[in-house]
């Protein structure tokens, strides 16, 4: 099995699982390149309506792989462009939730974070430890966490490097769903085949209308909601909702 596994259900459901057990499944550029490539295949699948992303019941990703950077220069960092991998979980276009079991620090709470829903096990840990090892978060962790949680949690996480658990990772806003360990993968697929079942290009539009108004103008952002709104209103699936809503029957969405 390679380092990053992908399952195919049949319930238009992919599952990507970093597998790298021997290192708390820390993300080093052999997994990152992985999972850039796995979701950009994976959103061009017209089959795949959610992604799942999950680690092992141990750490969803304890973080970046100190080792293959801790004598890395400047220039060295930025020819890497592992901005780039990033970007391509970062703007799927498809809904991804984060199942998390045990740790998800540094790195590893970064990758969570680009997920639109985090399910966490009850024994989860989220933290961003960079300021710990002489650095500061690279992908995101300074400004999603921000804006998830708000300044003054975020200020505390990323200036001590401690990390918080799943309950109050809930409280603060970080963490959508809290559910006992054993159930935390089953919990996001029960989550992903109902996202599924949903009509593909209205789940799509909400995604993006919503990450894209998150940072414009209230007016603007409204705009952007008010034309997909309008916009969807040419698609087979909205009337194939709206009759079967009329008629009482269940709907069969196609994303068309």
């Amino acid at each position: 099995m390679g380092e990053v596994v992908v399952e195919h259900r049949g319930d238009a459901v992919a599952v990507v699982r970093i597998n790298r057990p021997e290192a708390r499944n820390a993300l080093n550029t052999a997994v990152r390149t992985a999972l850039a490539e796995h979701f950009l295949a994976l959103a061009a699948a017209e089959a795949v309506r959610v992604i799942v992303l999950a680690g092992d019941p141990e750490a969803f990703a304890a973080g970046a792989d100190i080792k293959e950077m801790a004598e890395a220069g400047a220039a060295e960092m930025m020819l890497r462009r592992t901005h780039l991998l990033w970007r391509a979980i970062a703007q799927c276009p498809k809904p991804v939730i984060a199942a998390v079991a045990g740790l998800a620090l540094g790195g590893g709470c970064e990758l969570a974070m680009h997920a639109d829903i985090i399910v966490a096990g009850e024994s989860a840990q989220f933290g961003q430890p960079e300021v710990r090892v002489g650095i500061m978060p690279g992908a995101g962790g300074t400004q999603r966490l921000a804006r998830a949680v708000g300044k003054y949690k975020a200020m505390l996480m990323l200036l001590t490097g401690r990390p918080v658990d799943a309950r109050t990772a809930e409280a603060m806003g970080l963490v959508s769903q809290v559910v006992p360990d054993a159930d935390v993968l089953p919990a996001a697929l029960d989550l992903a085949a109902t996202i599924a079942a949903m009509p593909p290009l209205a789940v799509q539009q909400i995604k993006e209308v919503m990450l894209a108004g998150m940072d414009a103008p209230l007016d603007t952002a409204l705009m952007l909601e008010r034309k997909a709104f309008q916009l969807l209103f040419d698609t087979r699936d909205q009337k194939e909702g709206m009759r079967a809503f009329v008629e009482r029957r269940r709907p069969s969405y196609e994303g068309r």
